[in-house]
């Protein structure tokens, strides 16, 4: 089984920081890219930020960094606002032992809260 497990939400006031954390664990032989989507109440879910050993792709105010040996990566948010309250999601694209594709695989959420 593979699992990604993430941390760090919570509530913040606005202009404050959090870093979210996710560790993927389990029969793993291979990680291509890991990221972070994020879903508001009420809107589809959306792309926030992914990195690869080649590079990343952020959205706004973040900072995307990832620990290839702990299988880890992280979420820096910063100057946060309102609207970026939602589900933070980590996600994967990973390959178990004897796998020949890659397969996506999604965390279980974490709920990051900006409000006064």
């Amino acid at each position: 089984q593979v699992q990604l497990v993430e941390s760090g939400g919570g509530l913040v006031q606005p202009g404050g920081s959090l870093r979210l954390s996710c560790a993927a664990s389990g029969n793993i032989f291979s990680i291509n890219a890991m990221g972070w989507y994020r879903q508001a109440p009420g809107k589809q879910r959306e792309l926030v930020a992914s990195i690869t050993s080649s590079g990343d792709f952020v959205k706004g105010r973040f900072t995307i960094s990832r620990d290839f040996a702990k299988n880890t990566v992280y979420l820096r948010m910063d100057s946060l606002k309102p609207e970026d309250t939602a589900v933070y999601y980590c996600n994967a694209e990973m390959k178990r032992y004897y796998d020949s594709t890659w397969e996506e695989y999604w965390g279980q959420g974490t709920q990051v809260t900006v409000s006064s």
